[in-house]
């Protein structure tokens, strides 16, 4: 027995400098500057919350946290170079409901796997999304809505962002756990159909909160309800679909870190511990809610099991509605 333990704390002691040289590595992390590739173009709310976020990361480490946008191909081209990367923590990828939540289902031979290319960091941010209708629509709450679908299935023009968007799969999913049916009209962003919904030629618009609040507290759109599981702060008055339509319903876009598969968990759960420091700052709280969205810190593990839950949802939804890009 005596001399297994002396075996056992030799053993130990061999594996000491190298577990040592390992963490040693990690500690210095990061000796250079980090990237992070955002899938989007400058100024979609993916790239400001991952800016925001970026300039706070480079005040706490020894170096500059540098921003790339690599935009197109929903996406896909971003994530798979993203996924390709060195896995040593000195590249980090903002992963999206678009990317890592819609993309799966939709985009044929997608080229990387949402699920098992990437490790999960944190979450940055939700965008609540607000189901609004035109001032003339004769009605003024979720109730009267789905009494007006009810009645006429189909004649209610709603706008979409775009197939695919965050916008565009919430009404899908209102549509899907409901029963009711909405004729689903695409634009090229949420900037002209919310244009076409104030000029009356649509009555309804599923859109982002970012984009419909200045025409919400202007009195030129209604806002029926809210996608995200509680009210939020930005508009309080408003209820959610949860409570007024369908239990449980939950559909935002949201904005996180992912980081290639294998890059040193050590590393992850230090990036995570920033993350979630730097956004629960009641100023960048503030700062986010300001811009129509919430702040949202995760662990990695909540941050995997909330993306393979995104997956499993709109994988539901795309196949019931038939929605590909």
């Amino acid at each position: 027995m005596h001399h297994g333990f002396r075996r056992r704390a030799l053993l130990g002691a061999a594996s000491l400098p190298l577990f040592a040289a390992h963490a040693r590595a990690q500690g210095d992390w990061p000796t250079r500057p980090v990237r992070i590739i955002v899938p989007f173009p400058p100024g979609q709310a993916a790239d400001i919350f991952t800016r925001l976020v970026a300039e706070e990361l480079s005040k706490r480490w020894p170096h500059r946290v540098v921003v790339e946008n690599r935009a197109g191909g929903a996406g896909a081209p971003a994530l798979e170079a993203g996924a390709r990367s060195t896995p040593d923590g000195y590249t980090l990828i903002t992963g999206t409901s678009g990317t890592l939540g819609v993309n799966p289902s939709v985009v044929a031979r997608l080229p990387y796997d949402a699920e098992r290319d990437f490790a999960p960091i944190s979450n940055i941010f939700i965008a609540p999304l607000v189901l609004i209708a035109h001032p003339a629509q004769p009605f003024s709450d979720a109730a009267g809505f789905a009494a007006a679908a009810r009645a006429r299935p189909g004649a209610l023009d709603c706008a979409s962002a775009g197939p695919a968007t965050s916008q565009h799969m919430a009404t899908e999913l209102l549509m899907l756990r409901t029963g009711l049916r909405l004729n689903i009209v695409h634009y090229r962003g949420s900037g002209p159909g919310v244009t076409d919904l104030i000029a009356g030629n649509v009555a309804l618009m599923m859109d982002s909160v970012a984009s419909a609040l200045p025409h919400i507290r202007s009195g030129r759109a209604k806002a029926l309800a809210v996608t995200t599981r509680a009210r939020i702060s930005a508009l309080p008055e408003v209820p959610t679909i949860a409570e007024t339509l369908f239990p449980g319903f939950e559909a935002v876009g949201w904005s996180g870190l992912v980081a290639p598969a294998a890059t040193p968990p050590a590393i992850i759960t230090r990036i995570s511990a920033d993350v979630g420091a730097i956004l629960r700052d009641p100023a960048m709280v503030r700062r986010i809610e300001e811009m129509g969205a919430v702040a949202d810190p995760t662990t990695p593990e909540q941050y995997a099991a909330f993306i393979s839950s995104e997956i499993a949802k709109w994988r539901e939804v795309a196949r019931a509605a038939n929605v590909t890009l």
